[in-house]
This record gives C-alpha cells, sequence and structure tokens, in this order.
C-alpha cells in the first residue's frame, strides 16, 4: 500500500452483501477530521424472504446480483462522485451467506480491474467492530459487543485487524432467539420490535425463565435453551386457559427480554473486568447490531458500563445493522495501517481471532464465526 495512504485525504466506496442487504457507500477521511459518510445506500430484502420464516440464500444471492451495481450507481450519485474520484474499493469478503458474498466479491474486482483502484476485503464483524471508531473517534483498546441476528461475541478490539474474543454465543444469536419466540408466540417478523412492544405489557416475573450459562465462569452466552422453555410455557398457558391470551403473550415477551437482559448484563460484566485488566486509558464499551436497539437490553448494558467505570457507545441503528459505510471505514482503517488485502477470498467463515476456539452452530442469519 502507498505510504501516502497514509497520511493524504480517503474517498473509499464500501460494498455489503453478506445476508439479506444489498449496500453501498462512501466515506471521506482526512487526518484531523472526523470522517464523513457521504452517503449511504441500503436496499433489504425483508418481503423476498416473508413467506420462508428466514433468509433463503439462493433468493438472497440472487437479488444481490441484480442490485448491487444499481447500489453502487446510487451511492455514488447520492455522494456526488465518480468512480474517478474514488481513491479505492472496500467490499466484504465475509463472513456470511457465500452466494452473497460471492456476488459483492466479485462486483468489486470488475470495478477495480476496470478502473485500477486498490481493493480491499474488509471482515464483515470487523466492519460492525471498528464503527465506534468511525461515529465517536474511540482509541484503541475498548470492548466490543456484538449482538444481532446473527453474531453474538465479546471482543476486545486492540487495532484494525487485531481482536481478543471473551466469549461468544454457542447456539443461537440473541436476534435470532428473538425472532423465534415471536413465532412461537405468533408475533409478526422481524421479531426483535414485536416482542419489545408486547413486552411493555408485561409483568417479567410471572413465568420463571432460565438465566443460561450464568452457573458457568466465562463469557459464553447460551439462548437455545431459554427459547425452549418460552415454548414450553407458552404450551402450559395454552392447556391451562384453552389458549394463548393477549396477557399471557405479554408477560412471556417481558419475562423472555428480562432473562436476554439479565445474562447479557452479567456476561458484560465480565468481560468488562477483563478488558479492565488492561488498564485503557479511557475505558470503553461499545455495542452494535440491531438487538442493541432493544431499550431494555441497552439501558441493562448502560448500567453494567457505569458500573465498571466505561463509557458506553452505540453508534445509531443505521450503522449498528448491515451496512456498507462500516465497510468503507474498515477498508479505510486498513489503508491507514499500510495494509493491503487485494489478494482475499470469499469466505463463509472468518473468525476475527484465529487463535480463539470457534463457535459452535449457525442461525438463520449465516454461519457464526
Amino acid at each position: 500500500m502507498h505510504p501516502l495512504f497514509q497520511t493524504r485525504p480517503l474517498t473509499v466506496l464500501g460494498i455489503e452483501s453478506s445476508c439479506d442487504d444489498t449496500a453501498s457507500a462512501v466515506i471521506q477521511d482526512a487526518p484531523g477530521s472526523d470522517p464523513v459518510i457521504l452517503s449511504s445506500v441500503v436496499w433489504g430484502q425483508t418481503e423476498l424472504h416473508a413467506d420462508f420464516g428466514g433468509v433463503v440464500p439462493e433468493l438472497a444471492a440472487r437479488a444481490h446480483a441484480e442490485k448491487l451495481d444499481l447500489a453502487v450507481e446510487a451511492a455514488l450519485a447520492q455522494a456526488g462522485m465518480t468512480l474517478q474520484q474514488i481513491d479505492a474499493i472496500a467490499v466484504t469478503a465475509g463472513p456470511g451467506l457465500i452466494g452473497g458474498v460471492l456476488s459483492g466479491v466479485m462486483l468489486a474486482r470488475g470495478m477495480a480491474a476496470a478502473t485500477g483502484l486498490p481493493l480491499l476485503g474488509v471482515n464483515h464483524l470487523a466492519g460492525h467492530a471498528l464503527t465506534p471508531r468511525l461515529t465517536d473517534g474511540v482509541d484503541f483498546p475498548y470492548l466490543m459487543l456484538l449482538v444481532s441476528g446473527g453474531h453474538c461475541q465479546f471482543l476486545i478490539t486492540h487495532g484494525p485487524e487485531r481482536f481478543t474474543r471473551l466469549g461468544g454465543t454457542i447456539d443461537d444469536a440473541p436476534g435470532e432467539a428473538f425472532d423465534k419466540v415471536a413465532k412461537i408466540l405468533g408475533l409478526p417478523q422481524p421479531g426483535g420490535p414485536a416482542v419489545e412492544r408486547a413486552a411493555q405489557a408485561g409483568d417479567p416475573s410471572r413465568f420463571p425463565l432460565p438465566r443460561p450459562l450464568l452457573d458457568r465462569p466465562g463469557c459464553d452466552l447460551s439462548f437455545s435453551g431459554l427459547k425452549t422453555a418460552v415454548l414450553r410455557a407458552r404450551d402450559a398457558a395454552v392447556t391451562e386457559h384453552g389458549g394463548l391470551r393477549v396477557q399471557d403473550r405479554a408477560d412471556l415477551c417481558a419475562g423472555f427480554q428480562a432473562a436476554v437482559s439479565d445474562v447479557l448484563a452479567e456476561k458484560s460484566r465480565r468481560a468488562l473486568a477483563a478488558y479492565l485488566e488492561l488498564a485503557p486509558a479511557t475505558p470503553v464499551f461499545a455495542v452494535a447490531g440491531g438487538v442493541a436497539a432493544n431499550q431494555s437490553l441497552r439501558a441493562a448494558l448502560t448500567q453494567a458500563a457505569a458500573a465498571a467505570g466505561a463509557q458506553f457507545i452505540a453508534p445509531p441503528l443505521a450503522l449498528c445493522t448491515d451496512n456498507a459505510a462500516m465497510i468503507a471505514w474498515a477498508g479505510i482503517e486498513q489503508m491507514r495501517a499500510g495494509k493491503s488485502t487485494a489478494d482475499f477470498v470469499a469466505r463463509p467463515r472468518w473468525p476475527l481471532d484465529p487463535s480463539a476456539a470457534p463457535l459452535i452452530g449457525s442461525g438463520k442469519k449465516g454461519a457464526k464465526a
């Protein structure tokens, strides 16, 4: 990578297609100034997959192939720029649904070959993990919780490509559990907002739901058993009352949400204790992912950070869920560090911490890493 990329202003085009969002964005960054998101285009596929109860990889890949070039054109137009004004192209190279990842990588390779622009392969999870530096300019190291429909892990972020995983989900991610509980209770998808709305009228103490893995040391999480406990409690309520009443549904949602909050809060306290052993000058606990929009969970995480003396940061929701701005920013971080990854390959799995044991399982949002 040319040494000038470490000091001069950079404008990078990002491309994201790892799951069911087709996205492109342009970010401009000048040393000494805050980075600017010139454009961010995200086209979801919710209606395409609505009848299938989850993302269908083949349909997602086809939709990406049909729309990615249009998303890039829209992002450039929104930014008021042409490819001739772009310094590099950054694309998600994994982890994710391999058909979608390949769609983005092939488009990016073609554009790089046609223009001669540098090409950077970005780890989708690194994009999420580095977002607090884009939005809040935080310094390394900081503690990061990725909590979404496909991933849940605690990471100490030491640098653009250096992460230590403290723990993660061994089965369902929280967002996936919310979706499944919503389905169990007859609520619409996406499940997270539906469960949160119903929980507002519920009694979280009515149903004695478990707090999985709290009796074991460490920061690993599990939500599959909690989901099963909700199913059994629902069946018991149906048997007792001859059907699921509105209040039963509200109480189950409140109990489930409280259980997830308790688990995440306790595991966050443990992760914060491990992170603080590094004695960071300005301790930061950041969270990213769609589940971070849940106000009950956010309050629990905020309290855990405050008790540990760490600043709590949650980027805007549009930058917490899948987007290409985070991919463009991760590319900028790579370029500033003098890295070049033009020889990358598309990967369905790509752990941020290669030294950590692989996480088990693969949810409907794609393989975990």
